[in-house]
């Protein structure tokens, strides 16, 4: 039997992902986890917010984070 068809029991070596692929992998990976990061604030403040709740006239100015 020719020794390509024989089964092997040990590890194949792989080629590894270029640079290329590397960067890629990278900017999905950081992508998803803003996508990940923006679902979860938006679940936490859609459950933290009282039902039937209204907030009141917006207070804006330079100051206004200091009047809460």
């Amino acid at each position: 039997m020719r020794e390509e068809f024989v089964p092997r029991d040990h590890h194949v070596l792989v080629k590894s992902p270029n640079y290329r692929q590397q960067a890629l992998r990278r900017r999905v990976a950081a992508a998803g986890g803003v996508l990940v990061i923006a679902l979860v604030s938006a679940v936490i403040g859609v459950l933290s917010h009282r039902q039937g709740e209204t907030v009141g006239e917006p207070r804006t100015g330079p100051f206004s984070y200091l009047s809460e």
